[in-house]
């Protein structure tokens, strides 16, 4: 049976139909469909229900798609042991943050990709946590405090913030002194608490406001024009720091550092893929490529213990 063919089947199963598998995949629907049937003929059984909606697994389908997957991914891994030290291959399917990836996290992807052509890098953007085995992720680049998962995390570098307002705001409405002070204050929300430092210590809020948006850069544009105090990593406004239609507030409260992490699925054997890829976030960072000082990570751990 083809590896090709079963990793196919794999997508199939996890992306729910044909036609976000081939996306996936990037190949022909025609091509996905050819090899779906030269498994289930080979096999004698069907696997999946296809209906006007997508392709649900049939029972049989249940039970061969974890074999499949368990293969398909021994296979890759013997492939990297054999070779550790030759160019990666196949391909590299990661979720970055929208709000932070382009500025952060899409040249070092670019970088990745020159130094290993025989690989296909599938970068999908998104502010939104992404399910990484539901959605046939190998690995996702996390920014802040990563949620309770069994996941395995890395930590590659860290991001740095400020809280930003307009100066139009500040002249009609005046500057909070302390955390204490934005309850009185419209906020941009784009996290339900907000963190500061004082001290030794972090002090948390719960801004109010009524515009609200899991987009960086649609907060920071809300912000200049003068809707509120809005609570941003550098990467976002740094240009608008730079024209002065952003200015710091509150900085004797600086935000906590944001670490970021690369999360993937729990596995005795991590893919070298996403090994090379943490060592090129670290490497990206320490070499101070972005606007901020930046720490390299420890070794992998349970994000439970991060």
């Amino acid at each position: 049976m083809d590896i090709e063919d079963l990793r196919t089947f794999v997508e199939v199963a996890d992306a729910g139909g044909v036609s976000p598998a081939a996306r996936r995949l990037g190949i022909s629907k025609s091509m996905v469909s050819r090899r779906l049937a030269r498994i289930e003929s080979e096999l004698g059984v069907q696997l999946l229900a296809r209906t006007t909606r997508g392709a649900g697994l049939t029972e049989a389908g249940v039970t061969f798609r974890e074999f499949a997957a368990k293969t398909c991914s021994e296979i890759e891994i013997a492939r990297e042991t054999i070779l550790p030290d030759g160019d990666l291959r196949g391909r590299l399917r990661v979720a970055v943050p929208l709000t932070s990836g382009p500025m952060y996290f899409a040249p070092v992807l670019a970088e990745m990709a020159s130094h290993h052509p025989q690989l296909q890098i599938h970068a999908e953007y998104s502010d939104r946590f992404v399910d990484l085995v539901a959605d046939g992720f190998d690995c996702a680049i996390r920014v802040g405090m990563l949620p309770d998962s069994n996941l395995i995390s890395r930590r590659v570098g860290e991001i740095y913030g400020k809280l930003v307002a307009s100066p139009a705001y500040i002249r009609r409405y005046g500057l909070p002194e302390t955390p204490g002070d934005i309850a009185a204050h419209q906020a941009l929300i784009g996290a339900e608490a907000w963190r500061f430092t004082e001290g030794d210590r972090i002090v948390t809020v719960q801004p109010q406001g009524r515009f609200s948006s899991d987009n960086g850069a649609a907060l920071a544009s809300a912000a200049a024009a003068g809707l509120g105090l809005a609570w941003l990593p550098d990467c976002v406004t740094h240009e608008y720091l730079a024209s002065g239609a952003l200015v710091p507030v509150m900085t004797r409260f600086p935000l906590p550092v944001g670490t970021v992490y690369v999360v993937r699925p729990s596995s005795p054997h991590p893919a070298r893929k996403v090994r090379i890829l943490c060592e090129f976030l670290i490497a990206s960072f320490e070499k101070g490529r972005h606007p901020n000082e930046a720490l390299s990570g420890p070794p992998e751990t349970n994000v439970l213990d991060a």
